[in-house]
């Protein structure tokens, strides 16, 4: 059974996850996203976190054309293919169990000339982490993965290992509980953060997170 944050009948809301396909439209292209909420839960329906992000990415404020990227717990995909679509050379990453759903929608979305960009791999946040070279990606991102607090540690080492001095990392959330602050001082303790939109219809915050220098702790 799929682990989900809250029971599936808590809001109405949530009837939108029981689509089997959720479109978008994003970067001059209609992009369909097969969803499987009985089978997967979190993993395998789009939260408005990821439509957020990839509205952002969409914005131009980041240079996306050739720069190396990654989507952490990318669950249906959107945002990494968003990415792909937009110019970015993308490794899309989720834990095997969402492993082939994840590269089904990548490869449904993505026309043949731009696939090669995008990379679908299998991560679990702090294990696998050999396969990925140290500072490999100019970007990090990443849509509503921090709501799981045992897994934030796993994921700071990964996020550590996953950047250099010059990546920059950007994270799509809701901020509301307990947990969600002490995520971001846990980030804030080997990155400069800083919020960078807010959506205040979806009450969705991106913020911006680049590794701390050296120089910046003596």
């Amino acid at each position: 059974m799929a682990l989900v944050p809250y029971a599936e009948t808590a809001e109405m809301g949530l009837q939108r996850f029981h689509k089997p396909l959720a479109t978008f439209s994003f970067a001059n292209h209609t992009i369909q996203i097969r969803q499987d909420w009985k089978q997967l839960g979190v993993a395998a329906v789009v939260w408005d976190a990821a439509v957020v992000l990839a509205t952002y990415l969409e914005m131009g404020t980041v240079k996306l054309r050739g720069c190396s990227a990654v989507e952490l717990g990318a669950g249906t995909g959107l945002v990494g293919i968003v990415a792909a679509l937009l110019g970015a050379h993308v490794t899309i990453t989720d834990r095997k169990v969402a492993f082939e759903f994840l590269k089904s929608n990548v490869q449904a979305n993505l026309p043949p000339h731009i696939q090669p960009k995008a990379v679908v791999k299998e991560l679990t946040w702090g294990q696998n982490l050999g396969s990925f070279s140290p500072g490999e990606f100019d970007l990090i991102l990443g849509a509503d993965i921090i709501y799981l607090e045992e897994t934030f540690t796993d994921l700071l080492q990964t996020l550590e290992h996953l950047c250099s001095n010059h990546s920059v990392v950007l994270l799509a959330c809701r901020i509301g509980y307990e947990r969600d602050y002490n995520f971001l001082a846990m980030l804030e303790r080997q990155f400069t953060v800083n919020k960078v939109h807010y959506d205040s219809e979806k009450d969705v915050h991106i913020y911006k997170a680049q590794r701390r220098c050296l120089r910046e702790d003596l």
